[in-house]
């Protein structure tokens, strides 16, 4: 949204009035500075403009370095609201379409009638480009009342994504039935959360096959559509070449695949200072993963939050990871650090 904005602040009584900084990108927050202080980051707002100002400039651009080496740029969206930031940043597609937003905040199952609607109309406005919809990641920390999934120690390591879909295979069906169904409005892709064993891989495709046997006997139309795993466990990178098999494309979540392999809780105010999402275990994990798909011949993407860090970004490319995705608004500054990055640089 574009709206500088800090988490782990508790607001004080005596602030209600007060003149504030939000500073968003140290994760500051100012109250009732002074004078010199105001002018200081007026000056600094001031370059923030001219910086998005610039920015804007590379909407047109096209996802390639300097070499001409193309890495599309894709977007991850939270509900259908975000469409609209996907085609105004002129992203190469939908990478992660998180799904939960249709079955949390309500008081029963989506029907499947809700989400065909809502992936028909995520096909429609993308049109010739890729959205991939990740199926449903519900557990006991993302859940509603209606769901019904009881309280766990520790959720992030519960049963949760593919996990719950598994036990709950006609919530699971009835999604996969949607998916299809609004296959034939455009390019839709599918991307199962949290797999880390083969046995869930054949779990799965039984169920698919129950799914399009169902839209044939009702003679609805659909189309083959690609499938992708998220590797978002250190279980998943150590048979991702096995996986790769199963499926058209990977794409890793480092989001979770940091906390797994860190051993810590990525959202702890604890260990904020300690949480590395550069650590070498991860890089090298991704390096595993990419190498791993490669050699089966699928594409390997990041859609996890780390794909936006610029920093990052040359690293990657050099890695041979496929393509990035990110939240609309890192779009541009992650076009601008792939157009930046020359491939050919070192080389004799």
């Amino acid at each position: 949204m574009a709206v500088p904005s800090i988490v782990g602040i508790r607001p004080e009584e005596e602030w209600n009035g007060l003149n504030a900084i939000v500073d968003g990108y140290t994760g500051t927050l100012y109250i009732q500075p002074d004078g010199e202080f105001l002018k200081e980051y007026e000056i600094r707002r001031n370059a923030d403009i001219e910086e998005r100002e610039e920015l804007l400039k590379l909407r047109h651009q096209k996802d390639e370095t300097a070499d001409g080496h193309k890495v599309p740029i894709y977007a991850n969206i939270g509900n259908l609201d975000d469409l609209n930031s996907v085609l105004y940043y002129e992203a190469a597609g939908i990478g992660l379409l998180r799904s939960e937003f249709q079955y949390l905040g309500r008081e029963n199952y989506p029907s499947e009638e809700e989400l065909f609607a809502a992936y028909k109309r995520v096909a429609q406005t993308m049109g010739e480009k890729k959205a991939v919809i990740r199926t449903v990641d519900l557990g006991a920390d993302k859940q509603a009342k209606y769901l019904k999934i009881p309280e766990e120690t520790n959720p992030i390591m519960g049963n949760r994504g593919i996990r719950l879909c598994l036990d709950r295979r006609e919530m699971f069906k009835v999604q996969l039935r949607a998916i299809y169904r609004a296959s034939v409005y455009g390019h839709l892709a599918l991307m199962y959360p949290m797999i880390d064993s083969m046995e869930e891989m054949d779990a799965i495709e039984q169920i698919l096959d129950e799914v399009r046997g169902e839209l044939d006997e009702k003679k609805q139309p659909y189309q083959e559509i690609p499938k992708a795993i998220m590797i978002e466990t250190p279980a998943a990178v150590m048979i991702s070449e096995e996986l790769a098999r199963r499926v058209d494309f990977l794409s890793l979540g480092t989001n979770d695949l940091t906390q797994y392999t860190l051993a810590m809780d990525r959202q702890n105010p604890l260990l904020r200072e300690k949480y590395n999402d550069h650590h070498p275990a991860v890089l090298k994990m991704i390096q595993m993963v990419v190498d791993a798909g490669h050699k089966n011949g699928r594409k390997v993407y990041i859609c996890g939050e780390i794909a936006a860090d610029t920093k990052l970004t040359h690293t990657f490319i050099r890695m041979g990871v496929d393509g990035l995705s990110v939240v609309p608004a890192c779009i541009l500054p992650v076009r601008r650090a792939v157009r930046n990055t020359d491939l050919t640089e070192g080389k004799d």
